[in-house]
């Protein structure tokens, strides 16, 4: 199963993207589905924050039985990937340090704001 939207870029984007992991059910495990409703939320966040352009375009493939793959885009020019190593008192920030922590693997395509993360669908 497959499933792509494009969501305004507004404050109601992460909780639209958690909601279209309920479609999934009964395709992915819970624990699976509730990884990837954190991550969609943390990532989502990031497009709003410091996308750019009027949508987010999310993508959900469960096509494979084993992986369930997220995609988040937005029309910015790209950025340079950078997780926490390490705890600090400064707010926010952790987003990707979730998705490296959480993920079985992750990326970002070169040159845009799309980033992508897979998780094991049990």
């Amino acid at each position: 199963m497959i499933l792509a939207k494009d969501i305004p870029r507004d404050p109601h984007a992460p909780a639209i993207a958690r909601r279209m992991v309920d479609e999934l059910e009964g395709t992915v495990d819970p624990q699976c589905a509730e990884q990837a409703r954190l991550l969609l939320s943390e990532v989502v966040t990031n497009a709003v924050r410091h996308g750019e352009g009027e949508s987010i375009r999310v993508l959900l493939d469960a096509a494979q039985s084993s992986e369930l793959r997220c995609e988040v885009m937005d029309e910015g020019h790209g950025f340079v990937p950078t997780a926490r190593d390490k705890p600090s008192m400064v707010e926010g920030g952790w987003g990707l340090h979730l998705v490296e922590t959480l993920s079985r693997r992750w990326g970002v395509r070169e040159g845009s704001t799309h980033v992508w993360f897979e998780l094991p669908a049990g």
